[in-house]
């Protein structure tokens, strides 16, 4: 089973790819991703690690975790699960049409 892991307080200007490498050094990676702004595409400092399996996970927690990276001390931890989303979520105005009137009812144009 693989141990998915936060890392946070990253230097602004360190890549997945610097990561990946770092995380490595430990144990096989699955996968290593920072997490970017939408907006201007930069880094937000932080990132997600993906290692083989929970005993590496745990390894890289306490072998890297405050370690000094780029003059910042790096935070891993255990990622929390993503949280499941309720259904009937993801639409823009929430399911409800915008303006409150439904098809049939009425309202201040119908003609009766």
């Amino acid at each position: 089973m693989s141990k998915r892991l936060y890392v946070g307080n990253l230097p602004f200007t360190y890549t997945s790819q610097e990561l990946e490498s770092l995380f490595s050094k430990i144990g096989e990676v699955l996968s290593a991703k920072i997490i970017l702004d939408r907006e201007n595409g930069r880094s937000k400092g932080f990132a997600f690690v993906e290692m083989a399996s929970d005993e590496l996970g745990a390894r890289a927690i306490s072998t890297l975790h405050d370690k000094e990276i780029g003059g910042r001390l790096m935070k891993v931890t255990a990622a929390n699960p993503k949280p499941d989303k309720p259904a009937g979520t993801g639409h823009r105005f929430g399911g409800q049409r915008q303006g409150g009137f439904s098809r049939g009812g009425k309202g201040p144009f119908s003609k009766e």
